[in-house]
């Protein structure tokens, strides 16, 4: 079946998945989404006796069908190798009732490795199916993790350059080492004076921004995404909790048919969003449970059916979590209006102008797929030290919002359902915060430096080679910017 794209806000129909992987963004703001749903080709069984590799390829084909197979399995191939540091790509540990999905064995110890690993194969490749001849400028913001993953990506990919804002003051010291040491001539870092609701906000106004296109076109360039709005980003995301299902499956944890939840550490939707897709196309879920940290928009919204950024923005242990406007909730929002773009542009007016909107009860039934928690600092803190004193299991603090929200809500509603949840990101990415949790006394006063050899010692777990190299790396990017500059900043950097 040939599956073709359009808009969430409806200016355009009818777009093959390798452009709607290009643009990254539609032509009025809105996001790509199916034209219609495929279906899993293979049994449940056949899926649990693939590699990594195969049934990526089974999932991903169902999508990107105007890609051949030749095409799409030199891109998986490509992405899926020995960059991770397992040969499982994404294996599966059980601790405390439940089975941790580790997403961080890439490059750079977060789950946006899972699908950063490809995206740059998926969009040289659609670049030359549809002879385009402008380099490709990858814009993005970054709540911690998708600028390294992003770059390390697309450093020294030819006919690309990379831009990544990020909130100078609103990622962890481990996630900003790691992009002001990014190598790679192409790679661009800009830390911004505001949140990263601000970064995200400002590079979707330049994606907006025709005569800032105009400009760029005429140098012979063109933007494109690399955040979780690409669908290029979001199909890899959905070929991970099919392996996850799969895995289990393979080691007897569950029979073929057996229903899982799966419970995602969730800011802007999009880790959370590709489990909801998986589930479209055949995956057997029962629950999607969102976890949100103190800035519990998200839960707000699942509660309510009421969407407002109007409240104070926390900075909280989990960085990649703060964030007040989930981007690929608009994917959801399309779903649950009937597919309704009018409507969807309408709701998406509201927040913009407005910073909220109100979804109608009708919408609100379609919700029951989804329950919304959130956990405060003091419970993930709880949970990240109950979890290894019991299990000798280390979790960063983003999954530790996830164990804590999924314990809060195995206790509240006795729901024993085999449940998979997504742990994002190395211990490592933040040492600090975990030894902290883990006994405070003992380790707060380690320099950031020997937080690392402490955590080794503590999760019996190898320093990963990411942390390994910012150690001695040289900061290569320092430019800092305020947001309203940030257009004037793209384009000094591109006239370079």
């Amino acid at each position: 079946m040939d599956i073709l794209y359009r808009s969430t806000r409806g200016a355009e129909t009818g777009v093959p998945a390798s452009r709607a992987v290009l643009n990254g963004l539609a032509s009025d703001g809105g996001l790509y989404v199916p034209e219609q749903f495929p279906v899993l080709e293979n049994s449940l069984e056949e899926l649990s006796g693939m590699s990594y590799q195969e049934l990526a390829y089974a999932v991903m084909k169902l999508f990107l069908s105007d890609y051949t197979e030749e095409e799409l399995r030199f891109c998986i191939n490509s992405a899926y190798d020995e960059k991770f540091d397992v040969p499982e790509i994404a294996p599966i540990r059980k601790a405390d009732g439940a089975y941790f999905l580790e997403l961080f064995h890439g490059k750079t110890i977060a789950f946006k490795d899972m699908a950063l690993s490809i995206l740059p194969y998926l969009m040289t490749t659609a670049a030359k199916k549809n002879q385009i001849k402008n380099e490709i400028c990858i814009l993005t913001a970054t709540s911690g993790d998708t600028g390294k993953a992003a770059m390390a990506g697309f450093a020294d990919v030819p006919g690309t350059q990379i831009i990544v804002f990020y909130p100078k003051d609103g990622v962890s010291p481990v996630q900003e080492r790691q992009m002001v040491t990014q190598k790679g001539e192409n790679t661009h870092v800009v830390a911004i004076r505001g949140n990263f609701d601000d970064a995200q906000t400002g590079v979707k106004k330049m994606f907006g921004n025709k005569a800032l296109a105009a400009d760029l076109d005429a140098a012979g360039i063109q933007f494109s995404s690399a955040n979780s709005i690409n669908i290029g980003r979001l199909v890899p995301q959905v070929v991970y909790y099919v392996y996850a299902y799969a895995s289990l499956v393979r080691a007897g944890e569950i029979a073929v048919g057996d229903k899982i939840n799966i419970t995602v550490p969730t800011g802007n939707f999009g880790n959370i969003l590709a489990a909801y897709y998986a589930k479209i196309i055949g995956l057997p879920v029962a629950k999607l449970i969102c976890a949100s940290n103190e800035n519990k928009v998200l839960f707000d919204f699942f509660n309510t059916g009421i969407y407002d950024r109007n409240r104070p923005f926390i900075l909280t242990s989990s960085p990649s979590m703060d964030i007040l406007v989930s981007s690929n909730l608009e994917r959801l929002i399309f779903r649950i209006t009937g597919d309704d773009a009018g409507e969807t542009a309408a709701l998406m007016e509201a927040l913009s102008k407005g910073g909220k909107y109100e979804i109608t009860p009708d919408m609100r039934a379609q919700l029951s797929d989804f329950a919304g928690a959130f956990a405060s600092e003091e419970e993930v803190f709880a949970a990240i030290a109950r979890i290894y004193q019991q299990d000798s299991y280390v979790l960063d603090p983003h999954t530790g919002v996830a164990a804590a929200v999924y314990g809060a809500y195995r206790a509240k509603t006795g729901d024993e359902t085999p449940t998979v949840i997504a742990s994002t990101a190395s211990p490592y990415k933040f040492a600090r915060n975990v030894l902290h949790a883990i006994d405070a006394e003992r380790f707060d006063p380690l320099t950031d430096m020997e937080q690392f050899d402490a955590l080794h010692e503590v999760s019996g777990v190898a320093i990963p080679q990411a942390i390994e190299e910012i150690r001695t790396a040289p900061v290569r990017h320092n430019t800092v910017a305020d947001v309203d500059q940030m257009e004037n900043t793209v384009r000094s950097i591109l006239k370079g």
